[in-house]
């Protein structure tokens, strides 16, 4: 069973403002890519080797549709996998939360399924309903499909049926399985993820954008996610700092965090 603890799923700071949200690219509300697919990590990967960094949203279609880079039988799924993955990840570089993603992508290979997933959890209100059922769990514990049907039927209400419900929990289930977090194939257990300097970056980006500050940018949970402590997040984000990723200033109980390394068009809070 789970061990409840507030601050492993709070992705979201009291008074928090979607719309500043949505402009950098988060979506919100009660709809997502999970009643259909997964997070797509290898196609992700594929769509980003197949298209230039510069790429603008018509050459990562072009790539994903025309020149078939996902592998796909038919135009039809290479055309619904392009719009799932612009979905997920916006595959555009006037979006903000892609553009970080590219520039981490490209430098950080050992973190992509969590680079994949923070910005999925970002753009999916689906999976990121998942996350108590999944974040909270003891290493080596057993994944219950029940507590996430649960949590996910908290989110929706009855906007979804008990057919397409269990449709979520299936693809959430592979997505976290796809990030490390769960472990196996009929039975699922809690596996503990290795978070990286590029990916706690992206978490602080995160949570500064939804208003986090301070220690609570340490504690939230897009660095939860990461199977990260505070001061472990706090290490790897001096790694970040020394990567030339952010700009972190830390005295005392002070944490001040920049983020125009990582996009030079970030707008400030």
């Amino acid at each position: 069973m789970p061990i409840v603890d507030a601050k492993a799923t709070t992705f979201w700071p009291r008074n928090w403002d979607p719309r500043k949200a949505q402009e950098a690219g988060f979506r919100v509300g009660d709809k997502g890519t999970q009643t259909s697919r997964t997070i797509m990590v290898a196609e992700l990967a594929s769509a980003v080797s197949a298209a230039p960094t510069d790429s603008n949203r018509a050459k990562y279609a072009e790539a994903i549709i025309e020149g078939n880079c996902l592998g796909k039988r038919t135009t039809a799924t290479r055309r619904l996998t392009n719009q799932r993955l612009g979905e997920l990840y916006a595959l555009d570089p006037s979006v903000q939360i892609f553009r970080v993603l590219r520039r981490l992508w490209s430098i950080d290979e050992p973190g992509r399924p969590l680079l994949a997933l923070l910005v999925a959890l970002a753009r999916d209100p689906l999976l990121i309903a998942t996350a108590p059922a999944v974040i909270p769990l003891q290493p080596g514990a057993e994944f219950q499909r029940n507590l996430m049907r649960d949590a996910l039927r908290a989110a929706v209400g009855e906007r979804l049926n008990d057919s397409i419900l269990a449709k979520v929990v299936r693809n959430a289930a592979s997505s976290w399985t796809q990030s490390g977090h769960l472990q196996g194939r009929t039975f699922k257990f809690r596996h503990l993820v290795k978070p990286t300097a590029g990916s706690v970056a992206l978490a602080l980006y995160l949570g500064y954008t939804v208003g986090f500050r301070g220690d609570e940018l340490l504690a939230s949970g897009w660095v939860s996610v990461l199977d990260c402590t505070p001061l472990a997040a706090r290490n790897l984000a001096l790694d970040a700092k020394r990567l030339g990723l952010i700009d972190l200033r830390l005295a005392a109980d002070v944490m001040e965090l920049k983020l125009e390394r990582l996009d030079p068009w970030y707008r400030r809070g």
